[in-house]
């Protein structure tokens, strides 16, 4: 099949690697675009098949605890200049407030807020501030010790990034302490058990592929294998993840046992995880205002 100018492009992009290695990455997958990333992860060109979301949405996310119960909601505005208005900020901590009531978003959006619906409310003030926005989504979580834990604060409760931890046990300092860190690292699951499985096993994969490569023994090449995969585990799964304020270096999970807590659930979001932003050519962009 012929690659693209745009896959090539796109695979530089999001693995750092030359034009000429990502175009025969391609070409070797036959242009499968997570097969190239294993590929060049294999062939030691690719530091890491993660890549860095994109932001395409501005607009904060809200947390609130109360009674063991935390929630955590993220609102989009097109700009951060709405983001910044307090008439804005206001609704979303209003919606925040309204979600400790509710299971999920599709609750969230008809609960009754201001006499009328959190939906209805953001509808109004589109047409009032002039911009799109939307309640993209919400998490909760309960639990014995429930703390939240805010990034880039723009008012109390509000930020870019929003992260919750539940324990069995412990104390609400501890429980912030441990929000700081998900908000800090970013953790894909709470335990290894909880991680995808197929995230799992396509790591797996390619960490065997590089350990062959290397030309040892078979059983020199497993025990390779297992410690890379620890190694990836200490990095996505927050309970085996160093504790950012131990001192001692203690794991999140040995940290709380210390502390005789055990961490149940979190949840993270940050601003416009995941979604893609379209970027303008600036001279493009100004060009067409002029009637270039």
């Amino acid at each position: 099949m012929a690659i693209t100018a745009k896959q090539v492009k796109e695979l530089r992009d999001s693995s750092g690697v030359g034009m000429m290695d990502a175009k025969k990455a391609l070409t070797e997958t036959g242009g499968d675009m997570e097969a190239a990333v294993d590929w060049l992860r294999t062939k030691g060109l690719a530091k890491a098949a993660k890549k860095a979301d994109r932001t395409a949405a501005e607009g904060l996310v809200g947390v609130a605890v109360e009674n063991g119960v935390g929630v955590v909601v993220e609102v989009n505005s097109e700009t951060d200049f709405v983001a910044k208005n307090a008439e804005f900020q206001a609704m979303v901590s209003g919606i925040t407030a309204a979600a400790l009531g509710v299971s999920d978003i599709d609750a969230l959006k008809a609960a009754a807020m201001d006499g009328s619906t959190v939906q209805d409310i953001v509808t109004a003030k589109i047409a009032t501030i002039g911009e799109n926005m939307s309640v993209r989504r919400m998490g909760r979580i309960e639990g014995g010790v429930v703390a939240a834990y805010v990034h880039n604060a723009a008012a109390d409760g509000l930020g870019l990034i929003g992260a919750l931890v539940a324990l069995d046990g412990g104390t609400e300092d501890l429980a912030r302490e441990i929000a700081m860190h998900v908000a800090a690292t970013n953790p894909s699951a709470l335990s290894v058990d909880d991680l995808d499985q197929s995230i799992v096993e396509r790591e797996k994969a390619v960490l065997t592929e590089q350990a062959r490569e290397s030309g040892k023994p078979e059983n020199i090449i497993e025990n390779m294998i297992k410690g890379r995969m620890n190694k990836f585990y200490e990095e996505v799964v927050l309970l085996k993840q160093k504790f950012v304020v131990s001192e001692e270096g203690l794991t999140v999970e040995k940290a709380a046992k210390a502390a005789g807590a055990t961490v149940t659930g979190f949840v993270r979001f940050g601003v416009g995880d995941g979604i893609e932003k379209k970027v303008e050519d600036f001279a493009a962009e100004v060009a067409k205002t002029m009637g270039g």
